[in-house]
């Protein structure tokens, strides 16, 4: 909406946006303070820093990429994660031909360099390896200090519940949409 311009936006309107009744969007924001105005909307400027304040995306948060194949070199290149603050500001690999080698302004560093993360205040990680190298990895990870992983193996990791794990299977998530096509 900030994009086209506009400048406030009603319940309904933003209830249309993402597909639920308009008293579920104002139910919702109550629950975190007062965002809009009764007969006018929200003020979309402010909207948008309030909840990524909610999300905790209001500060730059230091995100390190493992695996830096034709995925994980994807993932360096694409722009759309400083919409949400996140900087990949490590990245590693067990290759030798790609450790030194620079995408990004990132020098991809060797795999067993991997617990710096903790002194370097990275709490993220995306996990771009081969599925039978993930669990490893992630018990690296673990021990590096690391928080919270997006893993794009397929393999499901196990790590202790103090650690948020969220699990993006492409080739999973293809095969739904055969089922949606008519």
């Amino acid at each position: 909406m900030r994009e086209q311009g506009l400048t406030s936006a009603s319940s309904d309107k933003l209830a249309d946006l993402v597909n639920v009744n308009s008293w579920q969007i104002r139910k919702d924001f109550s629950y975190f303070g007062e965002f809009g105005t009764r007969g006018v909307g929200y003020d979309i400027e402010n909207l948008a820093t309030q909840i990524k304040k909610i999300l905790k995306l209001d500060t730059i948060r230091k995100t390190a990429l493992i695996g830096v194949g034709n995925l994980g070199t994807a993932i360096m290149a694409y722009p759309g994660f400083k919409t949400y603050g996140f900087h990949i500001a490590a990245a590693f690999d067990n290759d030798p031909r790609k450790i030194g080698q620079k995408i990004n302004d990132i020098t991809i560093e060797d795999i067993s360099s991997i617990d710096s993360l903790n002194k370097r205040q990275v709490d993220m990680a995306i996990i771009a390896v081969p599925e039978e190298a993930a669990q490893n990895v992630a018990d690296a990870l673990v021990e590096a200090g690391v928080k919270g992983i997006l893993n794009f193996s397929p393999r499901r990791i196990i790590v202790p519940k103090k650690i948020k794990v969220i699990t993006i299977d492409i080739a999973t998530d293809l095969a739904r949409l055969p089922y949606y096509i008519p």
